[in-house]
């Protein structure tokens, strides 16, 4: 019995390159906004308002990450996708408040 190859299917170097950058920025940019979001929620029990700034800026950290992923796809950084990178900041808000 005569086994079937398929065909290889090759990618452009180009997106190679943008997969790789994405997967770069996606762990640098999660592991800091997710840190700082979880770590918001230590401090907010004794200094509400260093709680609340470190909680804000893993919110921002995580919003330009997903731009960035965006745009390194060469697409609009304002889509639905911002959600995913809200994320952390919208779970956590609910042990700081």
């Amino acid at each position: 019995m005569k086994t079937r190859r398929r065909p290889a299917h090759r990618m452009k170097i180009e997106t190679v390159q943008r997969w790789v950058a994405s997967v770069i920025v996606v762990h640098i940019g999660s592991v800091p906004a997710v840190s700082l979001a979880v770590y918001s929620i230590g401090v907010a029990k004794t200094d509400h308002g260093r709680g609340v700034g470190l909680w804000i800026m893993s919110g921002v950290i995580g919003l330009l990450t997903v731009a960035g992923v965006r745009l390194i796809f060469q697409r609009t950084p304002f889509s639905p996708w911002l959600i995913l990178g809200a994320l952390p900041t919208a779970v956590t808000g609910f042990y700081i408040f």
